[in-house]
């Protein structure tokens, strides 16, 4: 039988009567890859055939085979187990150097839309000087003022990368408070903090979350890329940037100690940002 004109199709139901939820493809496909990673971070001491840092240089340069599928660097270390291993690294680069620049920087945002003035003028006064400076610059000069590592990594983004979530929220912020909800609040005499937590700022913050998923990507890389240049993530830890950096010496002969590294950056990337694009397609954020 034919549908009804004008009656939209039901949901699908699972087997427990359940109804799923519609969701974009890509959100789908995104979160399974980042589940992925995630699960692998997770189990690293359990599915690791190796110590990721342990050396066997009578096994060094090996082809991948059965003993070590994705073959050996040039200490005889197993390049699957320091894969492994820097899953944990670059996620956890991903995700913590994004979310002191997003509470930061949403903090920020919030507060200068809100108020204006000359709070305005001066926070926008403060964006438009770390805006005046390439960005990895900076970050590198800040890295090398406080020292190579993780610590150093975290703190120059914190000092760099809220820039870009506070002009977001305050975008937003600017149009939210003239909105009537906002204005509601205000004759039921609620105070700024209130309308700014309870009223603006989750409606506001939904931009941000989808930008950040996009900003994990980026973070990601550019940790990879700090660590390349012995700024980031010291030897003999596994991470994949670092991995790439040791084999830039045997790339030829040794092909498989850059590769897989550079394809597992390359598939999270694709699933962070798959994840991006579904959420802002499911929240209706426009790019």
């Amino acid at each position: 039988m034919s549908a009804v004109v004008g009656i939209p199709p039901a949901r699908p139901r699972s087997r427990l009567g359940l109804r799923l939820p519609r969701l974009p493809g890509a959100l789908w496909w995104g979160a399974a890859v980042v589940a992925g990673f995630v699960l692998v971070a997770l189990l690293a001491p359990w599915i690791a055939p190796y110590d990721p840092i342990a050396q066997d240089t009578a096994n060094a340069l090996l082809p991948p085979g059965l003993d070590h599928p994705l073959g050996t660097d040039n200490f005889g270390r197993d390049v699957l187990s320091r894969l492994i291993w820097g899953t944990r690294i670059d996620l956890m680069m991903g995700v913590i150097g994004v979310f002191f620049p997003f509470v930061f920087g949403t903090a920020i945002g919030c507060v200068s839309g809100y108020f204006g003035g000359w709070v305005d003028m001066v926070v926008m006064r403060i964006v438009d000087i770390v805006l005046a400076f390439p960005f990895l610059v900076l970050m590198l000069a800040i890295i090398a003022i406080l020292g190579p590592g993780l610590v150093s990594f975290y703190i120059a983004l914190a000092l760099v990368g809220w820039v870009s979530y506070a002009r977001l929220v305050r975008a937003q912020v600017l149009v939210l408070k003239a909105s009537d909800f906002v204005t509601a609040a205000r004759s039921l005499g609620y105070g700024h903090i209130r309308i700014m937590t309870r009223h603006i700022l989750p409606n506001a913050v939904v931009s941000s979350i989808v930008f950040s998923m996009s900003d994990v990507v980026l973070t990601m890389l550019l940790g990879a890329s700090i660590s390349y240049l012995g700024l980031g993530v010291q030897p003999p830890t596994a991470e994949w940037g670092l991995m790439v950096s040791e084999s830039q010496n045997f790339i030829i002969r040794a092909w498989w100690i850059a590769a897989f590294p550079g394809v597992a950056l390359a598939v999270i990337a694709l699933g962070f940002s798959l994840l991006a694009d579904g959420l802002g397609e499911w929240l209706g954020v426009r790019e």
